[in-house]
């Protein structure tokens, strides 16, 4: 892992690998659990969570939230869908996209995942984000994220 005193200059590639590395397992680990306990995965809940939080959202909205493609985010609604978490509506000021809401059933599916998420979360970051080199992790990671979504960084190209 990537540490220097706050007089050396950022290791930037550790920076990268220990972000990327604790993206990774954190994602994976919140797979396993709410696989085991609601049977989704952690994509679907993000995708369910933001539908709730964003009803009447197109496919295109949650495209740029997760910064994925149009087409990779179509299918996962078109699995949502399938599911029957999800629904589309015509969309009245454009008839060519759609409007996506949670249907009863998500809305119960993301209720229940949302424990899950956060407990294991909590469990998982709770030794680490504590006091003020905690809250300031928190804060650093968001600048960053504003920083990169402000000036359109990342975003997938097709």
């Amino acid at each position: 892992m990537a540490s220097k005193s706050s007089r050396d200059p950022v290791d930037l590639p550790g920076f990268f690998s220990d972000l990327v590395r604790c993206e990774t397992r954190l994602y994976n680990a919140l797979n396993d659990r709410l696989r085991e306990r609601h049977g989704i995965v952690t994509s679907q809940y993000e995708s369910l969570r933001f539908l709730r939080d964003h009803p009447g959202s197109r496919v295109a909205d949650l495209a740029t939230e997760f910064a994925i493609g149009i087409g990779a985010s179509s299918k996962a609604v078109d699995r949502l869908e399938k599911q029957g978490w999800v629904v589309r509506r015509t969309n009245p000021s454009d008839r060519r996209s759609s409007l996506l809401d949670l249907t009863a059933a998500g809305r119960h599916l993301v209720e229940a995942a949302e424990g899950t998420f956060t407990t294991t979360l909590t469990e998982l970051t709770a030794d680490i984000l504590v006091g003020s080199s905690g809250t300031a992790a928190v804060q650093v990671l968001s600048e960053l994220r504003a920083t990169l979504e402000r000036h359109q960084v990342g975003l997938p190209t097709g």
